[in-house]
């Protein structure tokens, strides 16, 4: 079914569809079902965060076949939490029901070496890459692609996936490690900050943009996020220029949405460099944790208006309501230096004026394991950073927000 067939959105009281049973799934769930929808899951886990509060959870793999055909049956539109939901999963989809985003779009994220082509084809600003084979490739590599960073072409995330590599015969040894298969080696650069933008595109090309955060990633994992709401207010570098790097950005992610012919919401995170340049990292075909920020801080959430667009309504206002700082919660939280479970001082957190905690409903904590987030808001960036740092201090994170 096109949505060029199917002009009328698909209203509160009907259902929609979740591939995926993971946090971003069960915070979709809570938006649609805060505007009246019912909403179906199709994930394996029995214990899954989007399955536990859906109304119907069809436990299976993404690639069964009858229990696609069941969840298309159940719901006019589907979307998906996870970019990766095999593409072939989508387009059975896609044949009985409305999918968005669409498996096309999806397939091309999936892949960094066609993520990469694809950026380059949208006019979007890259790294220096070699798509990386076999290891012949790295041998034919130019030299100014070291030092590097090679990364799996496909199911990375998080860090995950990725080795630095700063000469020709370490980028060999890693590829060995990376199990010989297919990969990307991107040249480091001299980076400044990193900024990432949450956008939502409609079916009918209507496409808005949330303002970009600021992120501090440790470990490869994303740590924090900052959202000034004044964007004359202080922050790094003049103002000027701030607003010249951020409007290059949503620029470069309304044109890579556009060429995707993407329907949904989509993250795509740039590096900037010393110099001020940019450069497109990769994109997220779903909503991003650097546009968690927007689930108190916005008028419209990232999730509500996924919500929006998988059902075809007007999209709604991304614009900011209060300054912001997102602190990513990771299972480590939950031990103490002896290893022994513990539970986090939430009493004492929750004091602070401007926070609010997010949990996702996951039984069981582990090291590096996404349990959370914290959104803190401030009147001015200033007052956001100042609480967050002492929410910081009362759960063991690191209080420099700035690394």
């Amino acid at each position: 079914m096109s949505d060029q067939g199917q002009p009328v959105p698909v209203l509160p009281g009907e259902w929609l569809g979740m591939v995926g049973g993971g946090q971003l799934g069960r915070m979709f769930c809570h938006a649609a079902q805060s505007m009246g929808y019912k909403v179906a899951v199709l994930d394996p886990d029995n214990h899954s965060p989007a399955g536990s509060v859906a109304e119907l959870h069809i436990k299976a793999p993404y690639d069964d076949v009858a229990a696609l055909e069941r969840l298309a049956r159940q719901c006019p539109a589907i979307t998906t939490e996870y970019e990766n939901v095999p593409a072939a999963s989508l387009e059975i989809l896609a044949k009985t029901t409305l999918m968005r985003p669409q498996a096309a779009a999806v397939a091309t994220v999936q892949d960094r070496i066609r993520e990469k082509a694809f950026l380059v084809s949208a006019g979007a600003p890259v790294a220096p890459y070699q798509a990386v084979h076999q290891v012949d490739d790295l041998d034919a590599a130019v030299d100014g692609l070291f030092p590097g960073i090679l990364k799996a072409a496909r199911l990375g995330y998080d860090g995950k996936g990725q080795v630095r590599v700063r000469s020709r015969d370490e980028a060999r040894a890693a590829f060995a490690e990376l199990g010989s298969m297919p990969c990307v080696l991107e040249s480091m650069l001299p980076l400044a900050s990193e900024i990432s933008v949450v956008l939502a595109r409609g079916a009918d090309g209507q496409t808005l943009v949330y303002p970009p955060a600021e992120n501090v990633h440790r470990s490869g994992i994303l740590a924090v996020s900052s959202v000034n709401a004044d964007p004359a207010g202080p922050g790094a570098g003049s103002a000027q220029n701030r607003a010249h790097v951020t409007g290059m950005a949503a620029d470069a992610a309304l044109n890579i949405a556009a060429a995707l012919d993407y329907v949904g919401v989509l993250c795509v995170e740039f590096f900037v460099l010393q110099d001020g340049s940019l450069v497109a990292n990769e994109i997220a075909p779903r909503p991003h944790n650097s546009g968690h920020y927007t689930m108190n801080a916005s008028v419209t959430s990232q999730f509500e208006q996924q919500v929006r667009a998988t059902a075809g309504l007007p999209l709604g206002d991304t614009g900011c309501l209060s300054s912001v700082v997102m602190l990513n919660l990771l299972g480590d939280l939950w031990f103490d230096e002896a290893n022994a479970l513990r539970k986090p001082d939430w009493a004492s957190v929750l004091a602070i004026p401007g926070v609010k905690l997010h949990l996702y409903g996951k039984a069981e904590a582990r090291r590096g394991r996404k349990m959370g987030h914290l959104n803190v808001l401030g009147d001015t960036i200033e007052q956001a950073r100042q609480n967050a740092m002492r929410a910081a201090a009362i759960l063991g994170l690191p209080t420099n927000l700035d690394a």
